[in-house]
């Protein structure tokens, strides 16, 4: 359930509605900006909405199956099979604000006001064995690069960071948005650069 606190503006603030997903063993992190409003789910997990792409971009990269991650028939997504699939892999998840307003009711990072940003410091801290980042969206690469005060590398490329004399890798990565223009597949060969980086 979100939880929404009224602001002085008149503008609701909404608190992330989900927990960090962040498997002991993971070596990739990756970050979004906020979860949709929750009439936009198909499940409670990230990128829960159904034309969002992410959950194909990772059937493709990986079982050359856009439709690995969809429920036959219904329009959802497997979670069980998706939450499984991180585990193994070692993938984390999270976004780069825990609380937000929306200011036109919508997902678009555009119409997106942060109130809170994540603790990110915190967040790469409990995860030892990371050694990439992807960013997925403009606004979520902003704010990551404005935290480490590195330059926003170029979609599919990477900037260095380093934490604790850790040195790790940022990806920016194309949206997995319907509206970012760029079919899926497209999209799953810039995924993969990480993906194989990383020799997940």
């Amino acid at each position: 359930m979100e939880i929404k606190i009224q602001s002085e503006e008149g503008l609701p603030v909404e608190c992330h509605p989900f927990e960090p997903f962040l498997p002991e063993n993971a070596r990739l992190l990756m970050l979004g900006t906020f979860p949709p409003s929750e009439k936009r789910w198909c499940m409670r997990f990230y990128y829960p909405n159904f034309i969002n792409d992410m959950w194909r971009i990772f059937g493709i990269c990986f079982y050359d199956d856009r439709s690995h991650f969809v429920v036959e028939g219904e329009k959802r997504f497997d979670l069980e099979r998706i939450v499984a699939f991180l585990k193994e892999k070692g993938i984390a998840l999270f976004d780069t604000a825990v609380r937000i307003r929306r200011t036109r009711n919508n997902a678009s990072d555009k119409d997106l006001e942060i109130v809170e940003e994540t603790d990110l410091d915190a967040m790469l801290r409990r995860l030892p064995n990371c050694g990439a980042v992807v960013t997925a969206g403009q606004l979520a690469t902003d704010i990551f690069c404005r935290h480490y005060g590195i330059v926003p590398p170029k979609v599919g490329a990477y900037a260095e960071f380093t934490l604790d004399g850790r040195s790790l890798r940022l990806y920016r990565m194309p949206s997995s948005s319907r509206a970012y223009p760029m079919k899926a597949e497209r999209k799953a060969e810039f995924y993969d650069i990480v993906f194989k980086y990383l020799k997940l």
